[in-house]
């Protein structure tokens, strides 16, 4: 009996043993992005050899546009956003029309007069085309933008996972189809399911709506004292240009601006499915920090196009193939 249990016993350690492992690496493989059928995986590393200053150069670059306008960093994040939620992260928001092969994604209602930075951008792409020809993609560019943008603006840092090329088509259909300001909460959640991103992933990024503007038409309370419809409102009036958990304060006492953000508590389903994620975060701002960075490079890890995929565009504006 004794030799039996002891045998037991050593069987049950082997199988927590094997389970801890296929945790770990499920894990590692997670954080440092597992290839998909578009090639081989994002890395941190990236561009450690091709490109060293990659980071520094975006950084500088964004310093000094948000001394012009202190709007630059909300944007910039937006357009990362706005970007991997379409097509996946390939750069696609950032062309302009070439009719008849390219229609801009810059023309869709959730993009039109709103999103913004796109100048910045070319900043961007002009300073490391110097130091480093051909090498820095446009796509990881509004990656790195988006977390040096955060970070300037008092949010958290992350190694951004890197490796991206570049798209050579557009897709209206699906910018068509990006989130809404005027959502309801079962549809935020199923166009965020629609690209593996979970309740808890909404929930942070939605907290990027703790810095930047927005027109008072989309706002809860829509344009009052005579407001023009483009007039801009403070996603967060506390604390507008600084990136932290405030928002979730502002929710908690029914002062969102946007009518998708304060969902995530008054909706019905919300009690057992967002609100307790926003009262969490509403009370500990090193946890929101913690998961909008893993939320972010989740994001970041939709459907990226690595390997022989894609192109590193000369231009982010245009494609290369068609004379650029």
């Amino acid at each position: 009996m004794a030799a039996s249990s002891r045998f037991a016993s050593l069987g049950l350690l082997l199988l927590f043993a094997a389970h801890c492992c296929a945790v770990f690496l499920a894990s590692a493989g997670a954080a440092h992005g597992r290839p998909g059928a578009a090639g081989s995986a994002l890395s941190s590393t990236f561009y450690d050899a091709s490109c060293p200053r990659a980071h520094d150069i975006v950084r500088h670059v964004i310093q000094d546009a948000r001394v012009v306008d202190p709007r630059i960093p909300a944007s910039l994040n937006r357009l990362h956003f706005h970007d991997c939620f379409v097509n996946g992260c390939d750069g696609s928001i950032l062309l302009d029309d070439d009719l008849p092969v390219i229609q801009s994604e810059k023309h869709v209602p959730a993009n039109k007069n709103s999103a913004r930075g796109f100048p910045v951008v070319d900043n961007i792409k002009t300073a490391l085309e110097r130091a480093c020809p051909g090498i820095v993609s446009c796509a990881d560019i509004l990656a790195l933008a988006a977390e040096v943008s955060v970070e300037l603006a008092g949010g958290p840092r992350w190694r951004v996972l890197l490796g991206r090329r570049d798209g050579t088509t557009t897709n209206i259909q699906s910018a068509n189809n990006l989130p809404n300001f005027f959502d309801p909460l079962d549809v935020l959640q199923q166009k965020f399911r629609d690209v593996n991103l979970d309740d808890t992933d909404l929930v942070a990024l939605q907290g990027a709506h703790t810095f930047g503007k927005v027109q008072c038409q989309f706002t809860r309370q829509n344009c009052t004292g005579g407001q023009a419809r483009g007039a801009l409102e403070n996603l967060d009036r506390v604390t507008p240009k600084v990136f932290d958990n405030e928002y979730y304060a502002n929710l908690l006492q029914g002062r969102a601006q946007l009518p998708s953000d304060q969902v995530m508590l008054s909706d019905p389903a919300a009690a057992a499915t967002t609100a307790p994620i926003v009262h969490r975060f509403a009370g500990n701002q090193r946890d929101f920090f913690n998961n909008f960075a893993v939320s972010m490079v989740k994001m970041g890890n939709i459907s990226p196009l690595t390997g022989s995929a894609g192109e590193i565009r000369k231009n982010c504006r245009r494609v290369n193939r068609r004379g650029y």
